[in-house]
């Protein structure tokens, strides 16, 4: 019983402590506890911070764990939610303004977002026809990385996961033409920043896609209890790589014959 009571102690400090930061847009100049060196407490902390912020989760982000921490954290994929102040629409050629945390770390990912529709309440598809199946849309996007602890990245995925998975915001474009037929894989992606490009790949180096980030996910949330029936955004991960950006910056993404979305980052405020 004592045991327990400090690990949840220990929890809530971590939560209330990156909760508190990001409400303040206060810098942490240090993790605030005891890091977390494996997925379970990490997801503990963000299901607590998750609790204590209070905000409806609209969304997830999905990122990646590279080897050979995938295999010594038993996952090749991390989630964090997305909360419905945090997403912005932008339709092509509009640059709304997206806050990150200044002195912490911030960065710019180009994504597809992918909608599962009302209703779902698994199972888990088993292949990417199965999943296509419960989406109702797939959209143009970017994923806001930031947190207001600098090493939120370097410090490795389970702390990432800790911070909410490094999520502050997604900006919305357009709705992907004719999403049902097109190979999400073969769509070129190029990422630029103040116009210089940064980045250009393709989702089919992306483990199992796009498709296999909302497998990923659904089977993430449902182990951890959420209900996932009322429809939810996932930001698949960052097709060409996670691009820090500093304030004032424009980012854009721009996924080839199939149109852009951009935006620039400023300094977030007390909130």
């Amino acid at each position: 019983m004592g045991i327990e009571l400090t690990v949840d102690s220990a929890v809530d400090a971590v939560a209330q402590a990156f909760v508190l930061a990001r409400r303040e847009a206060q810098v942490l100049s240090a993790y605030p506890g005891m890091a977390p060196n494996a997925l379970a407490p990490a997801y503990a902390i963000q299901d607590r911070a998750i609790a204590i912020d209070g905000r409806k989760v609209i969304g997830w982000k999905v990122g990646r764990i590279n080897p050979p921490l995938d295999g010594i954290l038993g996952a090749n994929r991390l989630a964090g939610p997305i909360f419905g102040d945090s997403v912005v629409d932008a339709i092509e050629g509009q640059v709304p303004d997206m806050p990150v945390f200044d002195g912490g770390f911030a960065a710019g990912e180009a994504e597809l977002l992918l909608h599962v529709a009302p209703g779902f309440a698994g199972p888990v598809p088993s292949d990417d026809d199965g999943t296509r199946a419960i989406l109702d849309d797939v959209r143009l996007g970017i994923e806001i990385a930031s947190s207001p602890y600098p090493g939120i990245n370097t410090d490795g995925p389970a702390v990432t996961v800790s911070d909410f998975g490094n999520n502050a915001g997604m900006v919305r474009g357009a709705e992907l033409a004719g999403w049902r037929d097109v190979d999400l894989c073969a769509i070129v992606v190029r990422s630029e920043i103040n116009g210089i490009e940064v980045g250009k790949a393709t989702a089919a180096t992306m483990l199992d896609g796009p498709y296999g980030a909302v497998r990923f996910l659904l089977g993430n949330l449902l182990e951890r209890g959420f209900d996932v029936s009322q429809g939810l955004w996932i930001s698949t991960g960052a097709i060409t790589g996670v691009h820090e950006i500093a304030l004032g910056q424009s980012f854009r993404a721009i996924f080839e014959g199939c149109g852009d979305v951009c935006c620039r980052v400023v300094a977030a405020q007390p909130r």
